[in-house]
């Protein structure tokens, strides 16, 4: 088991430098004044200056090895440049915007997994009854409903009409405490900087306004695991050794939990770890519809803006979080499959 998780930990290294060549090769693409700004720490950096300066200041006639050691440096040290539309570097950018996202993903990411292997499984367990029609329904409808009319529907229902749960992050007077010299910032995740401050007024707060945007990502990101879960689940169902298990007399609970629940789970963990990479990317519609300033939002503005460090910092941040993703896949295979070590 330690054998086989220090053999992925050996390769992840070598897989984010060649993420990294990736990158600097798109980078590669652009005219010299366009990669300058990938360089400067500074807006001003870049006026009054003419291009043949810039060019012979970062070194970009050098050799491509000589521009990518310089930039891979960068990179190493967090410097990423300075990103136009946050008007600010793009690693501050990053700790400015990231809580944000990273709250709701881990939010979404609980009633997601769970709830979506549940009801994937209860869908098998029941196939043809009357609970596996209503899911598949409920997949369906959820995986062909776009997430913009999903929140749209959620904030007129339950913010226009009912009043319940308003968009944004905080209201007036939970954000009079939170930036106030009472309330410490620990982590910029206000659910959790509210319960280490023990102020209870702010996480509750916190929370109602993370209500309809946990719904709207739970219900869409639900149809996929969902279905998934169902096929593997219908399909381990239906092997001899589950067939076995049954005559000879075990209970249907034992069957499902220890015979066939968990060699089901291997191909729907593959597709939890990456529906929850990509919810801590930050989800640029969500973000926009609910009034949230997190990643996603921030490089839909860069986008617009063709703000190129932004959008190389995020394309980085990215690529690691998919690539981390898939290395928790393979541990988390390790401990579901016992033959995954001995590979």
């Amino acid at each position: 088991m330690i054998a086989y998780i220090v053999r992925r930990l050996l390769l992840l290294p070598i897989v984010l430098f060649g993420l990294c060549i990736m990158v600097f090769g798109m980078m590669s693409l652009l005219s010299p004044y366009q990669r300058a700004s990938v360089f400067v720490s500074d807006v001003t950096q870049l006026k009054n200056q003419s291009i043949e300066d810039l060019i012979e200041r970062f070194g970009l006639d050098d050799p491509p090895w000589v521009q990518f050691a310089r930039w891979f440096n960068n990179v190493l040290h967090g410097d990423l440049g300075w990103s136009e539309s946050a008007k600010r570097s793009v690693f501050d950018a990053f700790k400015r915007f990231l809580p944000q996202s990273v709250e709701l993903a881990l939010w979404s990411a609980i009633p997601i997994v769970f709830g979506g292997i549940w009801l994937g499984q209860l869908s098998a367990v029941k196939q043809n009854k009357p609970v596996d029609h209503a899911t598949r329904v409920f997949a369906i409808v959820g995986w062909s409903l776009p997430t913009f009319v999903a929140g749209l529907l959620a904030l007129f229902v339950f913010y226009g009409i009912l009043r319940w749960f308003p968009p944004g992050r905080l209201s007036l007077e939970a954000s009079h405490i939170v930036y106030s010299d009472q309330f410490r910032l620990y982590t910029g995740i206000i659910t959790l900087d509210a319960i280490l401050n023990w102020n209870w007024f702010v996480f509750a707060d916190a929370l109602r306004h993370l209500v309809l945007p946990v719904i709207v990502l739970s219900y869409v990101s639900w149809a996929m695991l969902l279905r998934v879960t169902r096929s593997s689940m219908l399909e381990t169902l239906r092997q001899e050794y589950v067939m076995t298990a049954r005559a000879k007399g075990l209970p249907e609970r034992i069957v499902i939990k220890r015979h066939a629940r968990r060699n089901a789970l291997i191909p729907v963990a593959t597709v939890a770890g990456l529906t929850v990479a990509f919810l801590f990317n930050g989800l640029v519609i969500t973000e926009y519809i609910f009034d949230l300033h997190g990643l996603g939002r921030w490089a839909a503005n860069a986008a617009q803006q063709f703000d190129l460090p932004a959008l190389l910092g995020y394309l980085l941040f990215n690529g690691f979080l998919i690539v981390m993703a898939n290395l928790i896949v393979d541990i988390m295979y390790a401990f579901i499959d016992p033959r995954v070590r001995l590979e």
